[in-house]
């Protein structure tokens, strides 16, 4: 029987690693965190909830010192007015998603190092934590630091425009992800999303913009500048149309104007227009709404039924675009949207 076929050798695998990274035994019932912490046994209760842990019944053994230490830094927040009543969910269920999300990915790749090394990924999980999990550790706090800086900057300057600023909104969607995801297994399909998360990660930090979420094979970008959003979706779509590529092809939706950010996430008519536009557009191709293409082509879109179509040059006030305009669309939400497709100038294609 290997290691991994007995539970008994499992569990005390589990136990060491829960050792080794708690810093020690869980020795604490929920009741006795909360008493050390000074914090009603609700509080405690409802903390651990909305960080996407597990109920664990008040008397079981399942805590260590680390845990009230939580729960004392938790209760400093709130008493600095961090962690109001009205924030507290919404912050503490964004923490708790995120770093789900990241354990799950970092567990994941250190199995397969403990593999690679010939060692059983149970066993070894344990054995190369001690060595790279706090090098890891360091890593994550310094990129949220420099994370926290970008968002500061940020903040500080869209500070006169209150709590929304106009934002460049993009979806990207991945075209026939359906019937690829069904010849793909579970471990192929992750190595599959996460490539083109990547790859679409480095184009868009490259130009400026960034990732929001994923949302299944969907991708949520924003960007400051109308014009560094509508690069990144050219970029992409065209990538996506290469037969010598391996990115797949996508289908991109644009739309320009205020949007509300919270919690690092976007809101407003603006994002729920992108989202729209991205459903109705072809492979390949990138649609974008009225605002975004005032700013992209310097024509008012007001007044231009008589003018089905734009072109790039001096009748889009020397946009470095081509436009076509598109019938008018009515999706979940808007009737009769104004849209056009875009795509590079011959001049910006030849540059």
């Amino acid at each position: 029987m290997t290691p991994t076929d007995d539970p008994a050798a499992d569990g005390g695998v589990v136990g060491a690693l829960e050792e080794h990274l708690l810093g020690e035994a869980p020795h604490l019932t929920q009741v006795q965190v909360a008493a050390r912490a000074g914090v009603p046994l609700e509080t405690a209760n409802a903390l651990w909830h909305l960080l996407g842990f597990a109920h664990v019944p008040d008397d079981t053994v399942a805590f260590t010192d680390a845990d009230v230490r939580a729960l004392e830094l938790a209760s400093a927040l709130v008493r600095l007015g961090v962690l109001s009543e009205e924030r507290q969910e919404g912050l503490v269920r964004t923490w708790g998603r995120s770093f789900a999300r990241l354990a799950d990915w970092q567990v994941a790749l250190l199995a397969d190092v403990a593999r690679e090394q010939g060692a059983d990924p149970t066993e070894g999980l344990l054995a190369i934590s001690d060595e790279v999990l706090p090098l890891v550790e360091q890593l994550q706090s310094y990129a949220w630091r420099r994370h926290l800086l970008s968002a500061g900057g940020r903040l500080l300057a869209e500070a006169s425009s209150g709590s929304a600023a106009p934002l460049a909104v993009c979806f990207v969607d991945i075209v026939g992800y359906t019937s690829r995801s069904r010849t793909l297994s579970d471990r192929e399909l992750v190595a599959w999303l996460e490539a083109f998360e990547t790859a679409v990660l480095e184009i868009a930090v490259d130009r400026g913009g960034r990732i929001i979420k994923n949302i299944g094979d969907e991708l949520l970008l924003v960007a400051d500048s109308p014009h560094v959003m509508a690069d990144i979706a050219l970029e992409l779509t065209a990538r996506g149309a290469d037969p010598d590529d391996p990115f797949p092809a996508v289908r991109a939706g644009v739309a320009y104007g205020e949007v509300v950010t919270r919690l690092g996430d976007v809101f407003g008519p603006v994002v729920n227009i992108a989202a729209r536009l991205t459903s109705v557009a072809r492979p390949s191709s990138v649609l974008v709404d009225l605002g975004a293409y005032e700013v992209l082509s310097g024509r008012s879109g007001l007044a231009d039924d008589d003018h089905p179509t734009g072109a790039a040059g001096a009748a889009d006030g020397g946009s470095s675009y081509r436009f076509k305009r598109l019938r008018r669309v009515s999706v979940k939400g808007y009737s009769r949207l104004k849209v056009w497709s875009l795509q590079e100038s011959p001049l910006q294609r030849r540059n």
